[in-house]
This record gives C-alpha cells, structure tokens and sequence, in this order.
C-alpha cells in the first residue's frame, strides 16, 4: 500500500523505487512525518516523502491521508532536524506541522525573496471578524528565517514581510489591510499558490506554492466566494504551533498577535474558487 510519485522516482531511480514498491527496502513500520502518529504499509495507505537539502536527502513516510508522496526542498540544518525527528535520536519539530481544522498541511519552498528559500507550513481555516467568517491561510516557518548575509541565529520572517507590506497584528477583530500586487491562487477549488509582484515591475511569482494542489473545505471555498479575497497571516515559528480546530488555531492567533508575533494582510483571487 505504498505510494511512489513520479516526482520520488525521478529522485530516487527505477530500482530503489521498485525496491520499495515489492516491499524489500519498505519499514515495517513508521511515525507519519506529518502528524507523527505510527503507520503500517501493509495495512495503511503510505507516501513516500524524500526531503532534499543541499548535499543529502532523506527518505521518510506518511500516511497518504496526511500528505502525498512528494519532494520537498529543505535546508541542509532543517534536514539533520528531520533525520532526528525520524530516527527517534533527539527531539526536534516535524517538519510538516499538522493541520488545523479542515485544513491540509504542506511544506513548500518560499519565500522566494528577498530570504531565500525556506519551508513555509501553511494551513487555510475561517476567522470570525465583525459576525462575518472569512477565509484565511496561516503561514509558519519550520525554522527561523534569517536576512540574507546575516550571520547570527535571529529571526527575521517578520520583518522581512513587513518590508513587503504586511501589517503588524494587534487585534485579531479588525481586518487586515489590502497588500497591492499580492494574490492568492485558486483554480478547481483548491489552492495552488500565493503570488507576489516579480521584479521590476514584471508578472506575478510565487511566494510559496503547493507541491501538490491543497484542497479547502467546502465552507472555507463558499467563504472565498463570498468576499473574493484571502487573509494571509503569518507568524515565526513556534507562534502557532499544531492546532487540532479552528477555535484554538484562533486563540493561538490572538496569542500571538498580543505577543507582537502576528503580521497579515488581505489578497485578492487570482484564479476561480468554483470547484
């Protein structure tokens, strides 16, 4: 019951992918790299996941129902977390957070500029604002985000969006303001990317973009249809942490944000939400 994705393969070879497929280089048994609970292929539905850094890649497993096989570009010190994360040999966060309610997690390479790569957590839920429900994304880094050229082990995700025109978040109840020129993708109903202005003046790149296509629930997709535009907040890592429902994904919102933790703003549609 294992999954390949062509996108592994490639990475991997034919031989070590079917090696896997017949079960000779399959575990027995794993911790889902996404919500760390224990899986079995033989009797669950696996993805093979391949975390590649700069010099070595890991292999690791999932429950296809958290996450399909894919690849995942992370940097060389968040893959050497993983390798602990998986191995049992010290603690360290996973490196795909679990999901808040009626959202689906994915890591993904972002943000393009101006910090480099790094692997953004981003989960979609409605927030409640003036009586009226709005759909969000949650944005949080696996690991600090230094400046570019920075030698020190500060963070510096906030600062680095608010140079790009998010706005600090002090109340949760007040809507965020507009960020020209950002977007968020949308096509068949499930979400591709959030985009943001190219340089010098050219067309729209992705700030982050799904491996695979993220499917929304149906209340979040009526939501968006409704107002036609997307609350993107975004938090350092270990702000919001693993949230099991909305509810508390908001209070971890309002926590953060009281802390001066919090930066959001709100984007237009760039696709069709219509599934």
């Amino acid at each position: 019951m294992l999954d390949v994705s062509d996108e592994v393969r490639a990475e991997i070879g034919d031989e070590e992918a079917d090696r896997l497929l017949v079960g000779d280089d399959a575990p027995r048994s794993y911790d889902c790299t996404s919500c760390r609970t224990p899986g079995d292929p033989e009797k669950d539905r696996t993805s093979t996941v391949l975390f590649v850094g700069e010099e070595t890649a890991v292999l690791a497993f999932a429950h296809a129902g958290c996450i399909p096989s894919q690849v995942v570009t992370v940097s060389e010190e968040q893959l050497q977390g993983a390798v602990r994360t998986i191995t049992g040999d010290g603690p360290a966060p996973a490196v795909v957070p679990a999901p808040a309610s009626g959202a689906v997690p994915q890591a993904a390479p972002g943000p393009n500029t101006p910090g480099g790569q790094a692997v953004l957590g981003i989960t979609s839920g409605l927030v409640l604002i003036g009586g009226d429900l709005h759909p969000a994304l949650v944005v949080e880094p696996t690991a600090p985000i230094a400046r570019p050229g920075s030698d020190g082990p500060g963070d510096d995700f906030l600062p680095l969006l608010i140079e790009q025109g998010f706005v600090p978040v002090t109340d949760t109840a007040q809507l965020p303001s507009a960020l020209s020129g950002w977007s968020v993708l949308l096509a068949g109903g499930q979400l591709h990317a959030v985009l943001q202005p190219g340089a010098e003046g050219g067309g729209p790149v992705a700030w982050w973009q799904a491996h695979q296509a993220l499917s929304v629930t149906d209340g979040w997709r009526t939501a968006v249809n409704k107002t036609q535009r997307v609350l993107v907040y975004a938090a350092p890592v270990g702000s919001i942490g693993q949230q099991p429902r909305e509810d508390l994904l908001r209070d971890a919102l309002d926590k953060a944000a009281a802390g001066g933790q919090l930066v959001a703003a709100s984007m237009p549609l760039a696709g069709t939400p219509n599934a």
